[in-house]
Parts: C-alpha cells; sequence; structure tokens
C-alpha cells in the first residue's frame, strides 16, 4: 500500500511539472506571437541629396541662392553670358554647372524644333511645353530671339484672360479644334470653326475688340496670323 502510494506521488509530481513546462511554452509562443503582430514604426524617409534637387526652370530659385561671386564650376570658367543666366537661380549646394545645363538643354530643343519648323518652335514656347525659354534664349542662345517674339504674342491652348484683338492660327493637327471669345457678360462674340476642318487645313480665329475670355479645345497653340 505505501509503495502504491508513493508511485502514485511520482506520478502526480511528474504531470504536474510538464503542465508547467507546456504553460511557460505557450506563454513564450504567445508573447512572440503578440509582438509579431504589433506594426512595426516605419522607416525613417532618408534625408534627399541636395545634388539631386531639379532647378527651378525659370525665374530666380527658391530658397537661399548661391551669389554671383561664387558661381564658379569646378573646372574652368563660366562665359559672361553663362553668368548672367545663372544669377539668382542656382540653390546653395548645388553645383552651377547643373543648372547651366538645364538651360543649354532648352535652347538645343527649341534649336532643334526651329531647324524643321519655326512655328512648331514658337508654339512649344508659347503653350508651356518647353519651360524657361526666356531666360535661356535671351542669355545662351540669342539667335532664337526671333522665334520667342512670335512665341510671346501667341498662348497655350487655354483659358485666356482679356486676349489682343486680332488673328491667329492654331499650330494643330487636329480636327476637333474648336474655339470661343466671350464678353465679360458672358455673351459669345464669335467662335469657330466655322465647317468641320479637314486635315491639312489651318484654322483660325479672329478675336474681336471686348473679348474679355477665349477658350479653345485641341487647338495646343495659337500664333499671330
Amino acid at each position: 500500500m505505501y509503495r502504491r502510494t508513493a508511485a502514485a506521488a511520482v506520478v502526480l509530481a511528474a504531470t504536474l511539472t510538464l503542465t508547467a513546462c507546456g504553460s511557460g511554452g505557450d506563454d513564450k509562443a504567445s508573447a512572440d506571437a503578440a509582438s509579431a503582430a504589433k506594426p512595426k514604426p516605419p522607416a525613417a524617409s532618408p534625408v534627399p541629396d541636395p545634388a539631386d534637387a531639379t532647378p527651378a526652370p525659370s525665374g530666380s530659385a527658391p530658397g537661399p541662392v548661391l551669389p554671383d561671386a561664387k558661381l564658379t564650376p569646378k573646372t574652368g570658367n563660366f562665359k559672361e553670358n553663362e553668368k548672367k543666366y545663372l544669377s539668382g537661380r542656382v540653390p546653395e549646394k548645388m553645383d552651377p554647372a547643373a543648372v547651366l545645363q538645364t538651360g543649354q538643354e532648352t535652347c538645343q530643343r527649341i534649336e532643334r524644333t526651329a531647324k524643321r519648323d519655326k512655328d512648331a518652335a514658337a508654339a512649344s514656347i508659347a503653350s508651356g511645353e518647353i519651360t524657361g525659354a526666356r531666360d535661356a534664349i535671351n542669355h545662351l542662345c540669342p539667335e532664337q530671339k526671333p522665334v520667342l517674339a512670335v512665341a510671346e504674342k501667341g498662348f497655350g491652348d487655354s483659358p485666356r484672360t482679356a486676349p489682343a484683338p486680332g488673328t491667329y492660327r492654331a499650330v494643330t493637327q487636329s480636327t476637333t479644334c474648336t474655339w470661343e471669345a466671350k464678353a465679360k457678360d458672358g455673351t459669345v462674340l464669335a467662335s469657330g470653326p466655322e465647317s468641320p476642318p479637314t486635315p491639312g487645313t489651318k484654322i483660325t480665329a479672329t478675336i474681336p475688340p471686348g473679348t474679355t475670355e477665349f477658350h479653345s479645345t485641341t487647338c495646343y497653340a495659337w500664333l499671330p496670323a
């Protein structure tokens, strides 16, 4: 009888030990699962390198800029016209040569387009497709000033407030180009085209005096006729 009682006690002690160990393992597993379920904090955003910044295509650069005295390339020297182009537009900690390259590429694009079609070059400026053209042309490629002069008398395919009266031509191949000129009270003073345009047909718009708004659709850009 004593032996049976002692054996039973040993079995009971072993059972309690196993239960305790199993409970501890379950608690640890539950803790690990809870930890894994918790969302991890987002990784910190990398700090942008100033050298990766894109310079403003036209006008003064936002924020602090390099003083003219520090507008020097890493090698060689800038020409006088290049210095004038860079003045007031190079952000601090940016290589002036990178900003100059932006203007040079603008000139190259205008020159290539004008070589094929001067109207297309002027329209790309008037429409806003090519940005920073005025400063680039005036300082870096002045031979393109005639193109700029035409572009500055035109405008893009968007609502135009108080356009100068006159006749304009649409620089587009689209046959869905439409336009209308409105007075201040909303009265339509003129609209067009008078007949559906066909491929190769030049679309013109005559803006009468008193026009306060000019709207066009799919006409790309307008240049003086």
